[in-house]
């Protein structure tokens, strides 16, 4: 069992949980077609690969289940910060991974149960991490995104929707740096989010990111009309992936725009209501 590939599955942020929820509010998605589009997103990172941080196969083949577990653990970023700021939690995380493989579960049915819990976690952090950790934290997604593109518009419509067309393995296509500084970003946000330096989301922030976002929304609706809408029906999406992606990017670009204090307000505004 590759464990590595599935705990950096489940600390990836979703790109597109903006668009979900911004789609709901202009009528075009259902609440269950919400729903199922964010878990679209949340799954969008599963496709890493983690052979550069396993152990020599060699060593590997000696090790139990829970030796693999805990030595593919280790390696990541996130683990430090789990293990100073969660350690419960990172416990019933293993357990339940571990049980799961003893059962014959597959990779991806214990990256599809582990990973609401752990983006649940990362949704609460994101709210109170400082507007620098929460802009890193999208921009980082955003680089990836546009570096699987660059090798095709189909790379990077899986990419971003596999459960349409199927996943690709973005460690082939993605330099290990990118990988490795995404997980990077991740252990940062959550320990600033967790020190003294952590922020408090106001009522007036909620209103003011509302504000801004509007604007945004306008300008995509009036660029790719009727196309905007795909985002909450990716199935219908087919022959147009270049599009689709370009939209996911030009949203976030336009927010990324913003002075760091109101797009990490919408950022946090996003990742508040899809958690709801």
């Amino acid at each position: 069992m590759n464990w590595t590939h599935i705990i950096v599955a489940g600390y990836a942020g979703a790109v597109i949980a903006l668009l979900v929820t911004l789609l709901r509010k202009k009528g075009w998605v259902s609440k269950v077609g919400a729903v199922v589009l964010a878990l679209a997103a949340i799954a969008l990172w599963n496709v890493l690969d983690a052979r550069y941080f396993m152990p020599q196969r060699q060593s590997v083949q000696t090790q139990s289940e829970a030796e693999r577990f805990d030595a593919a653990f280790a390696k990541l970023p996130i683990y430090g910060v789990l293990k100073e700021q969660e350690p419960q939690f990172m416990a019933q995380l293993r357990d339940r991974s571990l049980a799961m493989q003893k059962e014959g579960k597959s990779e991806q049915q214990i990256i599809d149960a582990i990973q609401p819990e752990i983006m649940t976690l990362q949704i609460k952090r994101l709210q109170s991490a400082p507007d620098a950790n929460v802009v890193a934290f999208m921009q980082a997604n955003m680089q990836q995104t546009a570096l699987v593109q660059k090798e095709s518009d189909d790379a990077c419509f899986r990419f971003l929707f596999p459960g349409v067309k199927g996943g690709i393995n973005a460690a082939r296509l993605l330099p290990q740096d990118v990988t490795l500084h995404r997980m990077e970003v991740d252990a940062q946000m959550m320990r600033a989010a967790w020190g003294e330096t952590k922020h408090t989301v106001t009522e007036a922030e909620r209103q003011r990111a509302q504000r801004d976002v509007q604007p945004i929304l306008q300008k995509l609706t009036d660029r790719y009309g009727s196309d905007f809408s795909l985002m909450a029906t990716p199935q219908q999406a087919i022959g147009k992936e270049q599009r689709v992606c370009n939209i996911v990017q030009d949203l976030w670009r336009e927010v990324l725009q913003l002075p760091a204090d109101r797009a990490a307000g919408i950022i946090r505004l996003s990742m508040e209501m899809t958690g709801q």
